[in-house]
């Protein structure tokens, strides 16, 4: 068999920003290589993608950042990144370029290849419903297809004149394999009557430094109040353990857990969780939890202004009410407050089981597995059809093939984009 010259196969060029891009990318990715085993997968991302065959350009791990300031500290890292990407996008003239969420850059990388000739296609897009629906305009001129992940983002798109077809979520597919509660715990040691209390305080450097210090307070007042209670940290692949181990000096005993965050999702009587992707992982694994963030006071006092939903919980915006208890101000978001909402939690099982029962009219939104394989037909697609031009209708493009769109949630209303 002659071996295939893979410096002359199509490139697609795939770029995530941080940890949850990252995974949902190497999805993505698994399924390209299979559909389209001749191609070169080139691009920005982190372990998960590396492991589906992804050249990577940049790491994830440099560039993951949240919030306003926050910007400020890598600026250097994305500058860097983007120079690569952008070097490689004018050498390389991939066939697609994909982009994950990451708008920051990502909206940047969708103009270069406009103007470079070479069709984008947007997995898991930009908030527009939360913030800065102007985006749309950029998303309009230059992209060829958003592939929504969001039940509600479908008709969003639509009405803007973005092609758009709704595939379903990611974590759909990442968490298919994660074991019942009962091997979950039995793998991580966990007695059938022993509490166990989850922290998850986020996948960026700035999260745990900011977050952990209020769940260690936390758990300090949750021990004190039910002796006994057991805790356990999911460590996130781009987080330094010494980091998180300097963080929780002063508190109770808690035990990292590195790469099997899922396990101690599902394990877990209770979460206390960063705001972000692993609030909806939690929820579709059954577990109930409160949520906490905390930003820089400018990125807070700039976020009044121009947040325009009333919840930050993923899970709250999806089903459009107040499912999960939130603390994302910073006087809402101390040790105190969230310990209070978690020991209400554990004492009330009506409480617990309310939010599975709104958990289960959730997973029924996001679609069904095989998100990766979807998203990736229809990269292919637009690939071989050297990409529709954008804002130009797509055949079928508009079809939710993840399963029917629910309603725009009350989240997304006043935004001017229903």
């Amino acid at each position: 068999m002659t071996p295939v010259d893979r410096r002359a196969a199509p490139a697609i060029m795939v770029v995530a920003g941080e940890a949850s891009g990252d995974l949902h990318g190497g999805a993505l990715c698994r399924a390209l290589g299979e559909l389209a085993p001749d191609a070169r997968l080139i691009g920005m991302g982190g372990t998960a993608m590396a492991a589906a065959g992804v050249t990577l350009l940049a790491d994830v791990k440099d560039t993951a950042v949240v919030g306003f300031s926050e910007v400020v500290r890598r600026l250097p890292a994305l500058r860097r990144a983007d120079r690569r990407l952008r070097d490689a996008l004018r050498r390389e003239r991939p066939a697609a370029l994909v982009l994950i969420d990451f708008p920051g850059l990502n909206l940047r990388m969708a103009r270069a290849a406009a103007r470079v000739g070479v069709p984008v296609v947007y997995f898991v897009p930009p908030q527009v419903w939360a913030w800065r629906p102007g985006r749309l305009a950029v998303l309009r001129r230059h992209v060829a297809l958003v592939l929504a992940v969001l039940p509600f983002e479908r008709a969003l798109y639509q009405a803007a004149g973005v092609p758009v077809a709704f595939v379903g979520h990611p974590i759909v597919d990442a968490l298919a394999g994660v074991p019942e509660r009962a091997e979950a715990r039995r793998r991580l040691g966990v007695g059938d009557a022993e509490t166990l209390v989850g922290l998850l305080p986020g996948s960026r450097d700035h999260e745990v430094d900011r977050l952990l210090p209020v769940m260690r307070d936390a758990a300090a007042r949750i021990a004190a109040a039910r002796p006994g209670v057991r805790f356990a940290l999911g460590l996130a692949p781009t987080v330094d353990a010494a980091r998180v181990t300097g963080r929780l000096a002063g508190g109770p005993p808690v035990e990292a857990v590195r790469g099997a965050t899922y396990l101690l999702m599902r394990a877990a009587d209770l979460l206390l969780g960063a705001s972000g992707t692993a609030t909806l992982e939690a929820a579709l694994l059954g577990t109930p939890m409160a949520v906490c963030y905390r930003v820089s006071r400018l990125t807070e006092t700039l976020g009044r202004w121009l947040v325009r939903v009333p919840w930050i919980s993923l899970v709250n915006l999806v089903l459009g009410r107040a499912v999960v208890p939130e603390l994302y101000r910073r006087s809402d978001a101390t040790g105190e407050r969230l310990a209070a909402a978690a020991l209400r939690l554990l004492a009330e099982p009506a409480a617990r089981e309310a939010q599975r029962e709104a958990f289960r009219e959730l997973a029924d939104q996001l679609g069904r597995p095989g998100v990766g394989r979807r998203a990736a037909r229809l990269v292919l697609d637009v690939v071989g059809a050297g990409g529709p031009s954008p804002g130009e209708p797509l055949e079928g493009g508009t079809a939710a093939v993840g399963g029917p769109p629910a309603p725009t949630p009350a989240a997304a209303k006043g935004t001017g984009l229903t």
